[in-house]
C-alpha cells in the first residue's frame, strides 16, 4: 500500500502544504507513532518531517524528528535507496541534521549498489 507519512506533534498538513489535506498522509505526532505505522504499512512514499515533537507531562523533551530519521538509518532495517523526503521543521539546525543523515545515506546506498 503506497501511503504518505506526515510527522509533526502540532501542525496539520495544509500548514506546510496548503494545496493538500490531512487525507492525503497518514499523520503521526510522535517517535513511537511514526515507528509503529512504518512497522505495519512499510515505508511511505514520501514522509515529511518535523523535529522538535514536544515534551511529556513531567516536561521532559521527548524522542524528535532527527531520532525517527536515525531509526530509519540504523534501525528499522529497511531499504532506504528510494526515500522520498522533506524537512518542513521550523528548526533549522535540526533541519540540516536530518536532511544531512538522510541524503548522506540514500547516497551511500545508491553508489554502493
Amino acid at each position: 500500500m503506497s501511503y504518505k507519512l506526515f510527522l509533526d506533534d502540532i501542525r496539520n498538513v495544509d500548514l506546510v502544504f496548503p494545496q493538500l489535506r490531512n487525507s492525503d498522509f497518514v499523520i503521526v505526532r510522535s517517535y513511537k507513532e511514526f515507528v509503529e505505522q512504518i512497522h505495519e504499512k512499510g515505508l511511505p512514499e514520501f514522509i515529511s518531517f518535523d523535529n522538535d515533537l514536544g515534551e511529556d507531562e513531567s516536561h521532559n523533551v521527548l524522542p524528535d524528528g532527527y531520532a525517527c530519521a536515525k531509526w530509519l538509518v540504523y534501525e528499522s532495517g529497511i531499504n532506504l535507496s528510494n526515500l522520498k523526503f522533506q524537512v518542513h521543521s521550523a528548526n533549522p539546525v535540526a533541519k540540516k541534521q536530518i536532511e544531512g543523515l538522510l541524503n548522506n545515506y540514500i547516497k551511500h546506498l545508491n553508489t554502493n549498489l
